[in-house]
């Protein structure tokens, strides 16, 4: 936190909490709980302080007032589950911790115009559930949908399994409900698909992770549920083949992919050895695969799709080998080798990650100049690259040599770091 800002803050501490706890006499504010000073990687660490959980928009719009008028900051949580320090304050003045636990309903759904308002703590794989009684499907999901919450997805802009077909959390939200920072509420819950109005702060608030006000609740765009679904994991020559092998697909199935992920070797090296149980589709693993998901229509043949992709590539050698998946057990079987590819990581220990963008022609390019500049100066370290090619986002990341440690590399990790940004 820059000095600048720090000076101005006054920290929350149990003066502050006795001062909200009055004037708020109905509020949950409890001392914080290891969980809410902690993240997944474990590299971050929060400082002790008190956590406020509103249950309704207007308490939140309390807590605002109250840390405007008494120069605290404070800090918007969701499910805790982000990489990148988000949910922690590391440094300066200590803030009131806003969680949004106690924020979980959904408010309402339409059927009729594919839409549902939820409010921002209420968990992904809640609002999977109710879109998928209604008929209808919420496609944003990520490995952590059971803990993590719309609120937070929104606030950070959330990617995903299915940016490729469906957009990023932007495009799936039609309206936005938000405290901003003097107190007022944003009333935006528009559920409008055609809105030409002026200015939409629906797109000032997304993306940016809480800064100009907290979100509170969001009008969200469900979609037709695919009723054919296909699956395929195929062994491409490289990632250059990787991306002509999307294009062929394209001509294909058209804007029936749902996901197109591509994988390397060393991550299915990194599954077998610390996840010998997970089922992997190849007995050797590739230097490079991708994993395929088609959803259809009724009308139309998925799987006809992907052996027709395979025929055709096989002959110009983009693809070397594959599965299409007979069944949805089988299918499972192939997303759970790409869902369990993070914990391999985890548990073989990264030197330091990278989730990265590029547009998709470049991501060749990239990955060859990258694994040769690490080459240069450190040639024992082990590359796992993995992402959502589909959509130009890939995980780049830096492993020690087989029985190293990643402590041995923490002077030279921004190094790294800088290099292949």
């Amino acid at each position: 936190m820059p000095d600048t800002l720090s000076s101005m803050l006054t920290p929350f501490d149990r003066t502050q909490a006795a001062r909200l706890a009055q004037a708020m006499p109905a509020l949950a504010l409890d001392e914080a709980e290891p969980r809410f000073l902690e993240e997944p990687r474990g590299k971050w660490h929060g400082q002790p302080g008190y956590v406020a959980s509103p249950r309704s928009t207007e308490e939140v719009a309390e807590i605002v007032r109250f840390a405007g008028d008494a120069g605290v900051g404070l800090l918007p949580y969701g499910g805790g589950t982000g990489l990148v320090s988000g949910q922690i304050a590391t440094g300066g003045p200590a803030p009131l911790i806003v969680s949004l636990a106690k924020m979980s309903a959904i408010r309402a759904i339409y059927p009729e115009e594919m839409s549902l308002v939820a409010e921002a703590g209420c968990a992904l794989e809640t609002i999977h559930t109710a879109a998928e009684e209604a008929g209808l499907l919420f496609p944003l999901t990520y490995g952590s949908k059971g803990t993590a919450t719309i609120g937070a997805g929104l606030a950070v802009n959330s990617g995903g399994l299915n940016v490729l077909r469906y957009g990023m959390a932007r495009e799936l939200c039609l309206g936005i409900e938000a405290v901003l920072p003097d107190g007022s509420i944003l009333h935006g819950l528009k559920r409008l698909r055609k809105d030409n109005t002026g200015y939409d702060l629906r797109h000032l608030l997304i993306g940016a992770e809480g800064t100009l006000g907290i979100i509170t609740a969001a009008a969200l765009r469900l979609v037709p549920r695919p009723q054919r679904e296909a699956t395929a994991f195929l062994a491409v020559a490289s990632p250059a083949a990787a991306v002509k092998l999307l294009a062929k697909l394209r001509g294909i199935a058209g804007e029936s992919i749902s996901a197109f992920e591509i994988i390397s070797g060393m991550g299915l090296s990194f599954l077998a050895e610390t996840f010998p149980d997970t089922r992997q589709p190849f007995e050797t693993p590739p230097d490079w695969s991708v994993l395929i998901e088609l959803g259809t229509d009724a009308m139309s043949d998925p799987q006809a799709m992907l052996e027709t992709l395979f025929a055709e590539t096989f002959e110009e050698g983009l693809v070397s080998d594959g599965l299409i998946a007979t069944s949805g057990q089988q299918a499972d079987e192939f997303w759970a080798v790409r869902e369990t590819i993070p914990l391999a990581n985890r548990a073989v220990g990264a030197v330091v990650s990278h989730d990265i963008a590029l547009p998709l022609s470049e991501l060749p390019g990239f990955i060859d100049a990258a694994t040769e500049a690490m080459a240069e100066v450190a040639p024992e370290i082990r590359i796992n690259c993995f992402g959502h090619l589909g959509d130009g986002n890939l995980h780049f990341n830096l492993f020690p040599p087989s029985g190293g440690r990643k402590e041995d590399w923490t002077d030279r990790a921004d190094g790294f770091q800088e290099m292949i940004h």
